[in-house]
């Protein structure tokens, strides 16, 4: 009787511990999700900007326009590698800046004024050359490092610098290429390395 009743309950708990196996959730199958690239923000320029006097310079010019910025680089490169110093070559004069560029607006089309500082004003110019004169007036001067594509983030820096301390500009703001504009077409570079600098005179 007693052997009876052990075996009775050996099988109630064996059919309790099947039931609740049976009742239990399956675990959901394990899915290995897609690593997706995480686009990279364009790392912004770095712009120091500082309050100083205009230097004197006497530039030797020219106007020209390029439909696009890969026309605009191609016109500046010959420009400045050809065009100039043969002018200046010349004139018999002598390169003591470097090379300068005004433009109308930062958007295409592009309208601008090029030029190369010299040591003096010659006695005959070449067709299509003229001179301008810069210095005398307070100026703000960035320091741009970063791709020449985001120059008008330091143009936007110094008028928002002008206008918060109620000055005006007395001239056209111009740049002045430290490095940048003498690289090869296509050239791979660390553009963060390189200076152009943003002039902008102000009384």
């Amino acid at each position: 009787m007693k052997s009876l009743l052990i075996f009775l309950i050996f099988v109630l708990l064996s059919v309790s511990c099947k039931d609740s196996k049976e009742k239990l959730p399956k675990a959901a199958p394990f899915v290995k999700q897609k690593e997706t690239k995480k686009s990279v923000a364009q790392k912004g320029p770095i712009i120091n900007i500082i309050d100083t006097v205009e230097i004197k310079r006497t530039i030797l010019c020219l106007n020209d326009s390029a439909a696009n910025m890969e026309i605009l680089k191609d016109k500046l490169s010959s420009i400045f590698k050809k065009i100039l110093p043969d002018a200046i070559l010349v004139s018999k004069l002598k390169i003591i800046g470097d090379p300068m560029v005004w433009y109308q607006s930062n958007k295409a089309p592009f309208f601008f004024k090029a030029g190369i500082p010299v040591d003096k004003v010659p006695a005959k110019l070449s067709k299509g050359i003229f001179i301008t004169k810069t210095g005398g007036d307070s100026a703000l001067v960035a320091h741009f490092f970063g791709p020449l594509e985001l120059l008008g983030v330091g143009h936007d820096a110094l008028t928002d610098m002008l206008r918060e301390n109620n000055k005006k500009r007395t001239s056209p703001a111009y740049e002045v290429y430290r490095d940048s504009i003498y690289l090869k077409n296509n050239e791979e570079t660390n553009y963060y390395k390189l200076q152009t600098d943003i002039v902008m005179p102000y009384k």
